[in-house]
């Protein structure tokens, strides 16, 4: 094998060890993927000032994002299907996490549910929620966080409706995949894939299936949450789902400076900026791009966090140099997760604190706290 030195190397075996359907699940945006796209390339549209002649002996990435110390600006973002990439993918992405000391977010719609991470972690990891149809399922899925001793619940705005993503449509994505000629090769072509997904019994939604009368199948669970996602969620949802709660809350998906306003006054803790990775709305922009008006936009009024195309350490500077308190990587870890299990996700994390660790050196900084538009060539006017 060769040397893993960035987290190219790990999307690149990745890609040869998962199915195509899972593998192009994560990595892939709606429509023509111009937003997917745009996600990675915006960041390099931004240059740093690179400072000599400084003291940078004992740097510290440490920050707290919602009032819990983290290790680096860095926590795992939701993502569905994370159990597809590698068995029990998310409870080893949530050990992983642990172990490095940044938070883990759980999605709705992951393989491994939430007592399943539960069980197998020694920490509070964070819960993702998508608001569907059936509130009172919804109700009792966020009591079901309280209960796992999960400390925040993401609230996630942007999927009131499923963007047309072409190769999902193409290689008939489901969890366990159905059988068809297609997704029989490839699944065979992956055996080292298939010897792990042997050794667990968790092969479909294990937060839906059993918790909604009615679903026990897969069938059942493919009627159901076709109609789920619910395009009536507004801004009045959040109260009561604040008051269930009764913990930290973080909305996720805004990328208007007006929406931030409104988020910021339901009383939330955090926002996301983030474009569901380039995964609804393609032609939106970037979400670096909408980073610094929205910073802007809500001042200090509610913490900011950012999501979406960072690949590495560098992009993880540039975010919080424009006003981001923390960032969410996605495609990054679940390319080490597919490629080498828990072990993956940490070689990830490490890629990312090495990185940024070393950008920020050459930045002429010690503390990311003292990181900002000081240390751009060309900050936002």
């Amino acid at each position: 094998m060769s040397t893993i030195c960035e987290i190219a190397d790990l999307q690149k075996l990745a890609r040869s060890r998962v199915p195509r359907m899972f593998y192009e699940y994560a990595d892939s945006g709606s429509w023509s993927e111009t937003t997917y796209r745009e996600n990675e390339s915006d960041f390099g549209k931004i240059k740093l000032r690179q400072r000599v002649a400084v003291d940078i002996t004992e740097r510290s990435l440490e920050v707290e994002m919602i009032g819990q110390k983290v290790a680096m600006p860095v926590a795992l973002a939701p993502v569905g299907l994370t159990g597809m990439q590698h068995a029990d993918g998310e409870i080893k992405a949530a050990k992983a996490a642990e172990k490095f000391g940044v938070p883990f977010t759980l999605s709705t719609m992951s393989i491994c549910s939430i007592e399943d991470v539960a069980e197998h972690t020694t920490k509070p990891f964070w819960f993702q929620l998508y608001v569907m149809k059936d509130r009172d399922f919804i109700g009792r899925l966020i009591d079901r966080a309280k209960a796992a001793g999960c400390s925040a619940l993401m609230l996630t705005l942007d999927l009131q409706i499923l963007g047309q993503r072409h190769k999902d449509l193409r290689n008939g994505l489901s969890a366990p995949p159905k059988f068809s000629i297609n997704s029989a090769l490839q699944v065979m072509s992956r055996p080292r894939w298939c010897l792990n997904m042997m050794t667990t019994r968790r092969h479909s939604f294990r937060n839906i299936v059993g918790h909604v009368k009615g679903v026990g199948d897969l069938s059942s669970l493919s009627s159901w949450t076709a109609d789920q996602f619910d395009p009536r969620l507004s801004w009045d949802d959040i109260d009561w789902i604040k008051q269930r709660w009764g913990g930290k809350l973080i909305i996720k998906g805004i990328l208007d400076a007006e929406d931030a306003k409104m988020a910021a006054k339901t009383g939330a803790d955090a926002i996301i900026v983030s474009n569901h990775g380039g995964r609804q709305l393609d032609g939106a922009q970037s979400s670096i791009s909408a980073l610094p008006s929205i910073v802007d936009a809500v001042g200090n009024d509610i913490e900011v966090h950012f999501d979406g195309g960072i690949r590495s350490g560098q992009d993880v500077l540039k975010a919080i140099c424009l006003g981001a308190k923390s960032t969410y990587i996605g495609r990054a870890f679940i390319y080490g997760l597919g490629a080498n299990g828990e072990a993956g996700v940490s070689q990830a994390l490490d890629i990312i604190r090495r990185e940024l660790d070393t950008t920020m050196a050459l930045c002429g900084e010690r503390l990311l706290t003292n990181l900002g538009h000081h240390n751009l060539l060309n900050p936002p006017a």
